[in-house]
């Protein structure tokens, strides 16, 4: 399974939240999961829209030795993460948010990458585990 949602608009925001309930639900997620998974993904996509000008959310499911899991990588063209340290830090905000976002998604995640360069985007790849 391998799906792509756009994140240019509001409503792709709603539709990429949809995409990854459905998801977690198909992999057998337990509701808190589903939860976690479905916030660090709107945080994320949230971000690529209001801070990188849009992009795309990719989902995968995965399997490890974990088990099975769900990658999602969120990709955009925006201007990149100048202070990454600092915004992976709560309370950092460069906006009228509360600075919770990348590191909140860090936290509900069970791997969490950051690829980011001034003036060629970010990538956010990070991955949940079913039953972990």
């Amino acid at each position: 399974m391998r799906t792509e949602c756009p994140v240019r608009t509001e409503e792709d925001l709603l539709g990429a939240r949809h995409a990854v309930r459905a998801a977690t639900q198909q992999l057998g997620f337990s509701l808190v999961d589903q939860t976690r998974v479905v916030t660090a993904a709107s945080e994320l996509a949230r971000n690529a829209f209001v801070h990188g000008g849009g992009g795309v959310l990719s989902l995968e499911c995965v399997h490890g030795a974990a088990g099975v899991g769900l990658r999602l990588v969120v990709r955009d063209e925006g201007p990149g993460i100048a202070d990454l340290d600092g915004a992976l830090t709560d309370g950092f905000t460069t906006g009228e948010g509360l600075g919770h976002g990348l590191g909140g998604a860090r936290r509900l995640m069970h791997e969490f990458e950051v690829r980011s360069s001034p003036g060629q985007g970010t990538t956010v790849t990070a991955v949940r585990w079913a039953g972990r």
